[in-house]
């Protein structure tokens, strides 16, 4: 009989790859059980959506009552509870003089985020970050950079797009280290608006609060408060692209909160409802009641069933999961640490929460995907699912679900250290 992955040759492009061959039956909690009869931990977790793990019982009996009642009646024609009462909690966690408009993917939100500044504005121009991840519609690949990959061929592509050097310490694009840091990844402003673009045409700067597909990279508190002050001193608005940090995956609600600061305008999605298509632009009460009827629109957006479902998956965020993600992020941290101190090809162990990454190189720090390649092989075969990610590919992320326990953490530790040293 041919697997899963056989069958998907014959009836699915190359432009639908997978990460891995593998053909799954069923997914609870934090594994996937494939179709070769082993069960597999799930590091991985739907690519950060499925941030209350596999088919939560509570989730799952949200949907199956909202479907009950209605699939769908579209949010341009008439409103229903679920998607006015998710709004109202939307707003609700992010400060309370929010709205809040509903698509159903990331790449969707940043463009619905994009547009917003814009039109409020009035500005052409947009500044995003190099290593920046924000989709792959032909507006958000615009502003990506994480791969050159994703922009072949689509050229030209949304226009007055300016990108800055983000704050990558381990390999600062600046050539600094600690003490000899003068945050040139803020001074580097000047010279944009100097030479590049004048601020008072930037409508917004579009950022990732820790950059997801470029390293999982996270920036100085010092940085992003920075950059909110400069995005104030020239009437910008500043866009915090959350839709990998968001909904418990930092060890908070949202990663905003590690820096003490607020966007102006927020993309929410891949958490937001466990796994059913859903995602959120969320931006500040005059900024959204500026942007009128028809400027923006969508048929499935804010779909029943999956309001339902984030409504549920908050729930679960905010009576404990939240929690047990910073715990258990220390906790995994603390363990790749002491990997880091037995096997010298670990570079840098960074993230918030459970939003880990572990960058591999090689004696000269040079990035080493190819030894990442066969990390990521070797914890497949002993049954653990990780993702690469990063510029060079030499970074494995871990992205447990925020239901993960340290029994499971032990468990991948141990897989991870055994294809290190089989890897190397």
């Amino acid at each position: 009989m041919s697997t899963l992955f056989e069958r998907a040759q014959k009836v699915l492009p190359p432009a639908a790859g997978r990460a891995t061959r593998l053909g799954v039956v069923k997914a609870e909690g934090s594994y996937l059980y494939g179709e070769d009869g082993k069960k597999y931990l799930d590091f991985a977790s739907g690519v950060a959506v499925c941030n209350t793990g596999h088919t939560h019982p509570r989730v799952v009996a949200a949907a199956r009552a909202q479907m009950e009642s209605m699939v769908h009646a579209g949010h341009n024609v008439v409103y229903y509870e679920s998607y006015v009462k998710l709004a109202e909690k939307l707003v609700e966690l992010t400060g309370g003089d929010t709205m809040v408009y509903f698509s159903n993917s990331g790449a969707e939100a940043n463009e619905g985020a994009i547009k917003l500044a814009k039109y409020v504005s009035g500005r052409p121009a947009v500044i995003a970050f190099k290593g920046g991840f924000h989709g792959r519609t032909l507006g958000s690949v615009s502003l990506t950079t994480s791969n050159a990959a994703y922009r072949k061929h689509y050229e030209g592509l949304l226009p007055s797009v300016y990108f800055a050097e983000y704050p990558y310490c381990y390999r600062c694009p600046f050539g600094r280290v600690d003490a000899t840091c003068a945050m040139e990844c803020l001074e580097q402003f000047n010279r944009i608006f100097k030479l590049q673009v004048d601020p008072e045409s930037v409508a917004a700067i579009i950022v990732e609060p820790v950059q997801g597909e470029g390293g999982y990279v996270v920036p100085p508190v010092g940085f992003m408060q920075g950059l909110r002050r400069i995005c104030d001193d020239h009437g910008i608005a500043l866009i915090f692209d959350e839709i990998q940090t968001g909904f418990g995956r930092t060890g908070k609600m949202f990663a905003a909160e590690h820096f003490g600061i607020r966007a102006d305008i927020t993309s929410l999605a891949k958490g937001i409802a466990s796994g059913f298509p859903l995602s959120a632009v969320v931006g500040r009460a005059d900024l959204m009641r500026a942007w009128p009827a028809g400027a923006h629109g969508g048929t499935y957006g804010g779909n029943p069933v999956a309001c339902a479902a984030a409504l549920a998956t908050i729930e679960l965020l905010e009576e404990g999961l939240v929690e047990n993600a910073a715990a258990m992020g220390a906790y995994l941290q603390a363990g790749l640490r002491e990997l880091q101190a037995r096997y010298p090809v670990i570079g840098d162990v960074r993230g918030l929460g459970l939003m880990t990454g572990v960058e591999l190189v090689g004696p000269d720090r040079e990035p080493d995907g190819a030894l990442v390649n066969r990390v990521l092989a070797g914890c497949l075969e002993e049954g653990l699912i990780l993702l690469g990610c990063g510029a060079y590919k030499n970074v494995i992320r871990l992205i447990a679900p925020t239901t993960v326990t340290r029994d499971e953490i032990d468990q991948a530790l141990k897989v991870l250290a055994g294809a290190l040293t089989r890897g190397l």
